[in-house]
């Protein structure tokens, strides 16, 4: 696997994790901490941005 390959699978892995934290944050916990899951899963959003930006560049 070269670096490209594991960046696409971090990004990927990390746009899962998110799906699951806002998910998590929508359905499970509706109460104040379900705000919290949410901008997490956001957050893994934006890490997985820049994964994906790095791809070609490193």
């Amino acid at each position: 696997m070269n670096k490209n390959t594991v960046l696409a699978l971090a990004t990927w892995i990390m746009i899962m994790m998110g799906f699951l934290l806002i998910g998590l944050g929508a359905f499970r916990y509706d109460h104040v901490a379900g705000w919290g899951f949410a901008a997490v899963g956001l957050g893994f959003f934006a890490v997985a941005w820049v994964f994906n930006a790095l791809k070609g560049r490193v």
